[in-house]
């Protein structure tokens, strides 16, 4: 049987950490996902029943022998009782629930928190190649693109990885993506978020937490305390490993103002997802500085719609201050000539146990309007954070 989706581990890195930590702090939570298009009305007849045709060969993905060895091999973080569950893990389609009116594609993931989390990644690779295919869009100059990207970042001597399962335009497209870039970028290609793409190409899998995570401890513990609460219990399962941090999920500035001189010396460093790199730059150096910290021992993962030029414009005004690399998406993995979606699937409800009442989760941005969950709680957040 045909399948869009081959391999159990064609899913970022993120996903397994995130459940991993899931698993041990917060195994009866129970959430929804939901499906948000910016681009309104864009889907072709018929294509949510391709979806749900997709989605229904899903649970026929395991972890196979090759695949739970290089995890254990890569992953030292990860418990050995986890990956043991995730030899017994199966997909379950009734988790999703599809549906579409007219051009309109509604869908949400509901179930336990430890089992719905793997769906997202997936989920938007299917949406991207299923879209595509529809359409009739065939790739272009996938590998010369990719070689001249990998020869410009390796000129300009940037420290990059590929960052784009879920927008790709195809897993034969990103497979060859991350071929290319192996091959001519030479010791500044530093790995891959797809853990079964990094172990083809015998590279390194990339990637530390999600926003949910900080959702899901905002929506029980307040706003004020989510960076702490989620930083601390971060720490608690890994102990110093997976290091890098998001700052936006309720804003750089009020991140900054939570994080204290022990997650600032124990977290490796911070990761810029929205708003001005430029900006994002002076705050960090400013804020390490403050507080007595070598700026130089410390790094950012800039990963907010990045290209060549972008990059180039940012290693230039680092110059040297702070330790820089780059996580680099629909850019590597979805420049083929067609315009790339704009989507997401975002956690908006959590509850601490399956018969509790939802709680709304909400994200904030650096970036006015890229907000996603309700309004109302929306506002009470920034009411909260002083930000209205």
């Amino acid at each position: 049987m045909h399948m869009i989706i081959k391999y159990f581990t064609d899913n970022d890195l993120y996903k397994f950490s995130v459940m991993h930590a899931i698993q041990k702090l917060y195994p009866r939570a129970y959430v929804r996902y939901d499906f948000i298009n910016r681009d309104i009305g864009n889907f072709p007849e018929g294509f949510a029943e391709k979806l749900k045709e997709e989605i229904q060969k899903m649970p026929q993905l395991k972890l196979t022998k090759e695949e739970k060895n290089f995890i254990i091999k890569k992953c030292y973080y990860l418990d050995p009782y986890f990956i043991d569950f995730l030899e017994g893990y199966r997909y379950n389609p009734d988790e999703v629930h599809i549906s579409q009116n007219g051009g309109d594609l509604n869908l949400y993931v509901e179930g336990f928190w430890y089992r719905t989390v793997l769906w997202e990644v997936p989920l938007m690779a299917l949406i991207s190649e299923i879209y595509f295919k529809m359409k009739g869009i065939v790739p272009k100059d996938v590998e010369s693109k990719a070689k001249e990207k990998a020869i410009g970042f390796k000129d300009i001597k940037a420290d990059y990885s590929e960052f784009g399962t879920r927008r790709r335009f195809s897993f034969d497209v990103q497979d060859t993506v991350v071929k290319t870039l192996k091959e001519n970028s030479g010791k500044h290609f530093k790995g891959t978020s797809n853990v079964y793409l990094a172990m083809k190409h015998n590279t390194t899998p990339i990637g530390t937490m999600p926003h949910e995570w900080f959702m899901y401890h905002g929506a029980f513990f307040g706003y004020r305390a989510a960076n702490i609460k989620s930083l601390e219990a971060w720490v608690e399962v890994f102990q110093g490993s997976l290091g890098i941090t998001l700052t936006d999920t309720y804003t750089t500035d009020s991140f900054f103002k939570s994080f204290n001189l022990k997650l600032a010396k124990l977290f490796d460093g911070v990761r810029c997802d929205s708003g001005s790199n430029i900006e994002f730059i002076d705050k960090t150096i400013q804020f390490y500085k403050e507080n007595r910290i070598d700026p130089t021992s410390k790094t950012i993962v800039f990963s907010d719609s990045l290209n060549l030029e972008e990059v180039r414009k940012i290693k230039e005004y680092v110059n040297g201050r702070i330790h820089d690399t780059y996580g680099i998406g629909t850019y590597l993995s979805n420049d083929v000539g067609a315009k790339p979606l704009n989507m997401v699937i975002k956690l908006t409800h959590v509850k601490e146990k399956p018969k509790d009442e939802y709680l709304n989760a909400v994200k904030l941005s650096d970036v006015m309007g890229k907000n996603t969950g309700n309004e109302k709680e929306i506002y009470i957040c920034k009411l909260t954070l002083g930000l209205e």
